[in-house]
């Protein structure tokens, strides 16, 4: 049937396969509900027509079972009063009735198979179409993220090319040699005041001698 292979399609659909592959998830999404929520309304008709055409079935087949009874019930009245053409005569219409009744249980077993592969389509249905109601926001947020990230990753490696690497070495390289200039004075000031301070301590030696040497001349 036309109507459960559409349906069967529907039911093994990947949401997030089809977000995925969408260009227009959101429009997507609402299309893919729209179409759930027809299949599903065409679904119920048919399960409710195959339903009637099962009650039908069953009511021709009781009939004819029925009618082969009251036949052969015919039939044996037929030979209880010794009428035997009479007798023959009911059981060919016993027969009919019999073979007729056996048509339509065939016809009822089979339609009741298709009644019940119509519910079952119709109950997996109805789940997929309140997942994709319930996932629907769920799924398309996931989507945005994804491509979000997506983008800014490629963003990076547009930055990480050639040209943007050795400009940031340049500006590396400017930075290390401003650090070590400033180091340079640093170390050559330090040094400055180390001899100033070391000029001054030995004048002071000098100085100590030389009072030292004074006095002792003046004591003689």
């Amino acid at each position: 049937m036309a109507l459960l292979e559409r349906v069967r399609t529907l039911i093994r659909a990947n949401l997030n396969d089809l977000i995925d592959k969408a260009e227009e998830p959101e429009k997507m999404m609402k299309q893919l509900i729209l179409d759930m929520e027809n299949q599903l309304m065409q679904v119920k008709t048919q399960v409710a027509v195959s339903i009637a055409d099962q009650h039908m079935l069953e009511k021709k087949q009781r009939e004819s079972a029925e009618k082969a009874a009251e036949w052969m019930h015919k039939a044996e009245l037929g030979v209880e009063k010794g009428q035997d053409d009479l007798a023959r005569a009911a059981l060919e219409r016993h027969q009919g009735y019999v073979h007729l009744a056996a048509g339509f249980e065939e016809q009822v077993a089979d339609q009741r198979v298709q009644v019940e592969n119509l519910k079952a389509a119709l109950s997996k249905l109805e789940q997929k179409l309140a997942e994709a109601r319930a996932k629907s926001d769920v799924l398309i947020a996931q989507h945005r993220r994804s491509r979000a990230s997506l983008k800014a990753s490629q963003a990076r490696i547009a930055m990480g090319n050639g040209s943007n690497a050795a400009a940031f070495e340049r500006l590396q390289h400017r930075v290390l040699e401003g650090e070590a200039v400033s180091e340079a004075r640093a170390e050559m000031a330090s040094d400055n005041l180390e001899e100033r301070l070391q000029g001054l301590d030995r004048e002071d030696r000098i100085n100590r001698l030389l009072a030292e040497l004074k006095a002792r001349h003046a004591a003689k």
